[in-house]
């Protein structure tokens, strides 16, 4: 089978708020990528839009507003995982033949229709995501003894790793007092172990393999895919054990067989973190460790977890998430990652969801 690489990645700086348009900040990262790549905007065969803005026609302005004539323009939306669906079709794309090369690009503005889930009538008036991630940790709390302290050190981890990264909306390192007298927003879960939606944009270019080798000399490959959905509404996440991401486990399990390794092989890994509580499940349903020890993951040494510093320091511009954790791996991969760089890392994997884990998706990528 052919492959796909990723030859180039960018990623704007995240605001809580900017002027800049939802357009005009996609534009940011893609110029940023056509002028590192070898390839010209005209051989670009596609363009795809990941946000959850209602804004009409948005793929073709970018195309207007980058002077790009691609064959196929489209946006891509599916909550907080808009941006490795993106991928995922970019990359069907190009292994069916149809292009081969890709740009993919994720922008949102902070305030985004997505951010609460009004059409959802199994949540009640309990919409906003934060409800659902307190559902999560207190079960994860009744079921394995996870601790209030155990998640605060999830958020205090990825802010000083974000004190590296020059694109985080968050530069200063935080405690666990910190985290635990911050302002509780629904018990168990206080304001610092959530994420903060604002404005962004991060974009990748995928290229053939053929195209790959001409124009790229360290490439990126995509090496395995998964992908679940269990539903939209809360009541399908329920219906099982509310202490398993039963999407991510799936969608885990799909990945490592298409790559050929297990979990155990990942050097580096970027979660979804949009709540301290999520990064302790992903340990779990990807394979990291076992169930019911998520809570104290952290104390390994062998694996590196949101080197960027996640979705809690760098922030959640929904629409672009999946494409700045996926440009992060890829510049680890590619030893390109500057301060923030983890010496010889080989395998890294992208695990993005949305809407209270109805839907996942695990990338792995490898040089």
């Amino acid at each position: 089978m052919h492959r796909v690489a990723i030859s180039s990645y960018a990623t704007s700086k995240f605001r809580k708020e900017s002027e800049l348009s939802l357009f005009e900040l996609a534009c940011q990262p893609c110029i940023e990528i056509l002028k590192q790549n070898k390839i010209s905007k005209n051989k670009i065969d596609a363009v795809l839009l990941s946000t959850c803005s209602s804004e009409q026609y948005s793929s073709n302005i970018i195309c207007e507003m980058l002077d790009i004539n691609p064959k196929i323009a489209h946006r891509i939306e599916s909550l907080c995982n808009s941006g490795t669906n993106a991928i995922v079709s970019a990359y069907s794309y190009i292994l069916s033949g149809l292009c081969e090369s890709v740009l993919v690009v994720g922008a949102e503005k902070a305030r985004c229709p997505a951010n609460r889930l009004v059409w959802d009538i199994s949540r009640g008036s309990f919409n906003f995501p934060v409800c659902w991630a307190a559902m999560y940790a207190r079960a994860h709390m009744r079921k394995y003894g996870t601790t209030e302290e155990e998640m605060a050190t999830i958020s205090v981890i990825n802010h000083a790793h974000a004190e590296k990264n020059p694109n985080a909306l968050f530069k200063r390192k935080i405690s666990v007092r910190d985290v635990m007298q911050s302002r509780k927003i629904v018990d168990p879960i206080k304001l610092l172990d959530c994420s903060y939606t604002c404005d962004g944009s991060s974009a990748v270019l995928l290229l053939s393999e053929k195209k790959a080798k001409e124009g790229t000399d360290n490439p990126v490959w995509i090496k395995g895919i998964g992908q679940h959905t269990v539903g939209a509404s809360l009541n399908k996440v329920t219906l099982h054990d509310i202490t398993t991401n039963r999407a991510t486990k799936i969608a885990a399990q799909m990945a490592y067989k298409m790559a050929n390794i297990g979990p155990h092989d990942v050097d580096v890994a970027e979660l979804h973190d949009a709540f301290t509580i999520l990064q302790i499940l992903a340990y779990e349903d990807l394979g990291f460790t076992e169930k019911g020890k998520g809570g104290k993951f952290f104390l390994q040494n062998k694996m590196v977890i949101n080197p960027r510093g996640g979705i809690l320091g760098c922030g959640h511009p929904l629409g672009a998430t999946g494409l700045a954790q996926t440009s992060e791996v890829a510049a680890q991969l590619s030893q390109k990652a500057g301060r923030r760089q983890i010496k010889g890392c080989k395998i890294g994997l992208v695990h993005n969801i949305a809407a209270a884990g109805t839907s996942a998706t695990v990338i792995i990528l490898g040089t």
